[in-house]
């Protein structure tokens, strides 16, 4: 009886069972939201399949998986991005490196308050993301593709600590994380003990 059912749920696509690929991304609702607790207080992401299907995907495996959870806002930059997705086990780093999935196209704009992968390149998003903290607009031509926003607690981002600026997570293009990546929670927090931390993310809905 039991393999009937799940039979069933196939067939109708009820969402019974979601589809997960080979490179374990779970195909996402059409529109989730994502609580994401920190040091400074919580806040809530909406996000919208139909902006970025396989950046929604993305984030939601992440989410689900408990990748972002005991992590570091490493890249705080006044009037620009807070920026998370290094993950506090370096191991999980490694695994997670060079697990880049295709661009999405354009279909929102990078204005206040909106959540987007960050990247070095065409093709090349792998874990971590950015919210704008400013009209960002600019980012747009660049293929930086919004895949949601910040629905409650935009007050608690604005809190996030930004002091070290680029200095604690930037450089991405450039090469110049590798320290954080290899150290993960150990290196942050020695190295820049203010950062503010992502406790936990979870999906809240559907």
């Amino acid at each position: 009886m039991r393999q009937l059912i799940l039979l069933a749920c196939l067939i109708l696509a009820t969402g019974c069972v979601r589809s997960v690929s080979g490179d374990g991304t779970s195909r996402a609702p059409d529109v989730y939201d994502v609580r994401v607790e920190t040091t400074k207080g919580p806040f809530v992401i909406e996000v919208t399949r139909a902006w970025a299907p396989l950046g929604a995907d993305r984030f939601y495996h992440l989410v689900r998986s408990g990748y972002f959870n005991d992590s570091r806002f490493s890249r705080v930059v006044p009037n620009f991005i807070a920026q998370f997705g290094v993950a506090g086990d370096s191991a999980a780093n490694a695994r997670w490196a060079n697990r880049s999935f295709p661009d999405d196209s354009v279909r929102q704009s990078n204005v206040r308050g909106t959540i987007a992968f960050a990247m070095t390149g065409p093709n090349a998003r792998t874990t971590q993301l950015y919210i704008s903290l400013a009209d960002n607009s600019r980012l747009d031509a660049q293929g930086f593709a919004p895949i949601g926003r910040v629905t409650r607690g935009m007050d608690v981002v604005d809190r996030l600590y930004s002091g070290y600026g680029e200095n604690s997570g930037g450089g991405v293009r450039a090469g110049k994380q590798a320290a954080l990546m290899n150290g993960g929670n150990r290196y942050a927090d020695r190295e820049y003990p203010k950062l503010d931390h992502l406790i936990r993310a979870a999906v809240i809905s559907p």
